[in-house]
């Protein structure tokens, strides 16, 4: 079966990244309720910004999570994600970027953008790859879809290279997730609060820093 959907979420709604139901987006909530962690490490004070032409993964899996962390002065800090796992993926044309505000010394913005994978022959490649996400903008279509499945039980006993929840974080195992055997994404805008991966080969990379706000999108 497939599944496709057009358009984006937006923070203040807290939809679901990559999800063909509306109605998916408040059992999302309850998974916040539930006590869900997500990195295994606290996140910093900054998000940043990903865009990527094409993002084509493996073992798709999705729930809803906090990730948690200190803001830029110090403080406890708490942030609804919405965390998506691929046992393998590879991403065409990526860019990435941070902007730090009021660098001292400098008294001015400075952000730091990094590019990789501009070849379609020679995308980045990624294993167990977990990314905590708050907004995104995606075409996405997904190939055998279930909604509403367990977290503790997205793994399929069918695909022995499947994920679950990310190793090393908490999550109430009943609370709701989704699952695809194959997700691709085109013309990908996403903020994001924390990225994992068991490997993360780069090719191409390219890092820059640049005076004021210079971001991917």
């Amino acid at each position: 079966m497939n599944s496709q959907v057009r358009g984006g979420t937006r923070w203040k709604r807290f939809a679901l990244v990559m999800v063909p139901s509306v109605v998916a987006t408040a059992a999302v909530g309850v998974g916040l309720a539930q006590g869900a962690l997500a990195a295994s490490f606290a996140v910093s004070g900054q998000s940043f910004k990903v865009s990527t032409d094409k993002l084509e993964g493996e073992d798709f899996v999705q729930y809803g999570s906090v990730a948690v962390g200190k803001d830029l002065e110090g403080n406890e800090a708490a942030h609804a994600v919405a965390v998506s796992g691929f046992s393998s993926a590879t991403i065409t044309n990526m860019c990435q970027s941070v902007v730090t505000p009021k660098v001292p010394f400098l008294n001015k913005s400075i952000s730091l953008q990094l590019n990789a994978g501009t070849n379609p022959k020679k995308p980045v490649e990624a294993t167990n790859l977990y990314l905590d996400v708050s907004e995104l903008d995606a075409d996405a279509e997904f190939r055998n879809i279930d909604i509403g499945v367990a977290a503790g039980s997205l793994k399929k006993k069918d695909r022995p290279n499947g994920i679950g929840i990310q190793p090393g974080t908490q999550a109430n195992g009943a609370g709701f997730a989704q699952r695809a055997d194959k997700a691709v994404l085109t013309g990908v805008k996403q903020t994001a609060w924390a990225t994992t991966a068991g490997t993360f080969k780069l090719s191409d990379l390219k890092l820059r820093l640049h005076t004021g706000v210079k971001e991917c999108y």
